[in-house]
């Protein structure tokens, strides 16, 4: 068992935290030396060309639809079209970034989730969704309403909800330790519906913009602003909606118990949700603006109303996780005693970062955030080894998260304890009997006096 002194001799110079005189808390063994779990591949193996390749092949789904919606609708509807359309994306990304902010999902995962949806999906879709309303025709013998009809209410949810769903599957299959919580489900689920109603509306407003030039018709009177309204101002949440199901099916699956049926029954449950869904929207524009209106009052707002409060439950969920699953790392000394319920606070996370900017700048407030976001992804992987799925490299993440902790405790840690409001929290819980215990090694020493200045009146 580790033993713990208290000095007050200079620490060591390379060490966080250790500038001349100052008081250290911490085992007089060094931590262990940092721990790699990724071992080196063949080059055509390597985690960078794999990426390179995939992205390069997106970048030409890319280039083809929009060369397509172009070469349909004409260059001026085109470019009219994706001005028009492009309007509510930053909006909903921030949103969605915004929610994601407590454990960030990887810059890969949320690039590669918008760019399924707005180029391979959307290319999917586009094809498919032509030779599904031409099979039917044909099998059926369907008028060209009929077919038009049956097509957008069967075909289109079905190829749609297929084809932006891959992608969950995909981060999934390949991913999975970043499905950390029901939020990630949400998020990519979320990023990829908005890629794909990107590329969609350029298709629609640049379809009803070239409809408007050929007869002359006014703004005010024009299918271009009705479709503006309808598909922009109004339903700007409608495909991230639809698809939010299929994402959360995967998240769930990912954090349920080992051996659960849920990890089956989820994905193709939120699947068929999202495409219900989908299809009844869809089914209700074709008949009548009543109807239209009817289910996007009495249904489509009140699912979106639900999705939004699972949502912020699900981000209170992460909170209550990080600050039960870093209680025992606090009492075995890696975190001290507030950090627990400092970390699981963003007011507190967003204090600390504007502390450590003001003493720091940039970097300063890195540290703090980073800190922050390899604290929590910490506390879901000891979640996840309390729910039975503890992961085979177990011992080497939670090495390789404690040794990013270490890295960026200097400037973080005490920017942290200066914004958690007095008095302390009670005491720590005990870790329930199915958790591990943090590992056998004593964590590093860290500096006790903080390099801020204390505010008017501060007492420790």
């Amino acid at each position: 068992m580790a033993t713990y002194s208290y000095s007050s001799s200079p620490p060591d110079p390379e060490m966080p935290g250790g500038s001349s005189g100052e008081h250290t808390y911490g085992p007089a063994t060094p931590p262990p030396p940092s721990v790699h779990y990724a071992p080196r591949k063949p080059f055509w193996e390597s985690r960078a060309v794999r990426t390179g390749a995939l992205f390069t092949a997106l970048a030409v789904c890319g280039v083809v639809i929009l060369a397509v919606v172009r070469h349909h609708i004409g260059t001026e509807p085109f470019l009219v079209g994706s001005t028009l359309a492009v309007l509510p994306v930053p909006l909903l990304v921030s949103g969605f970034l915004w929610l994601d902010r407590a454990a960030p999902s990887p810059w890969q995962n949320v690039v590669f989730a918008f760019a399924w949806g707005s180029c391979a999906a959307t290319l999917v879709a586009l094809f498919a969704n032509e030779y599904g309303a031409k099979l039917l025709a044909n099998t059926l013998s369907a008028t060209p309403t009929q077919s038009d009809r049956w097509g957008a209410t069967f075909v289109a949810p079905l190829v749609e909800e297929t084809a932006k769903g891959a992608a969950i599957l995909l981060l999934y299959a390949f991913r999975r330790r970043h499905f950390e919580s029901l939020l990630d489900g949400i998020v990519l689920a979320g990023l990829v519906a908005t890629g794909f109603a990107f590329t969609e509306n350029i298709l629609y407003l640049g379809t009803a913009f070239g409809e408007d030039k050929a007869v002359g018709a006014g703004i005010l009177s024009s299918t271009t602003l009705g479709t503006f309204i309808v598909r922009v101002l109004m339903t700007p949440f409608a495909h991230p909606l639809f698809t939010s199901m299929t994402g959360l099916g995967f998240a769930i699956a990912a954090t349920s118990r080992a051996r659960s049926p849920l990890r089956w029954i989820a994905p193709v449950g939120g699947w068929l949700v999202a495409m219900v869904l989908h299809g009844s929207w869809n089914g209700s524009s074709q008949l009548s603006p009543v109807t239209f209106l009817t289910v996007y009052v009495s249904v489509m707002i009140p699912v979106f109303g639900l999705l939004v409060a699972l949502t912020f439950w699900a981000r209170a969920a992460q909170f209550r996780t990080v600050r039960e699953h870093l209680a025992p790392y606090a009492a075995a000394g890696w975190l001290a005693p507030r950090e627990p319920v400092a970390l699981a606070s963003m007011s507190i996370r967003g204090d600390a970062r504007d502390l450590a900017r003001r003493h720091h700048g940039d970097t300063g407030a890195r540290a703090v955030r980073d800190y922050a976001a390899y604290a929590t992804h910490l506390a879901f992987l000891r979640a996840a080894a309390a729910r039975g799925r503890k992961p085979a490299d177990y011992a080497a993440r939670e090495s390789e998260l404690l040794r990013h902790l270490w890295h960026h405790r200097r400037l973080a840690q005490p920017a942290l304890l200066h914004s958690t409001p007095l008095p302390w929290p009670p005491p720590f819980p005990a870790p329930r009997p199915s958790t591990p215990w943090p590992p056998p090694y004593p964590p590093p020493p860290y500096a006790a006096p903080t390099p801020y200045k204390p505010p008017q009146g501060w007492q420790v």
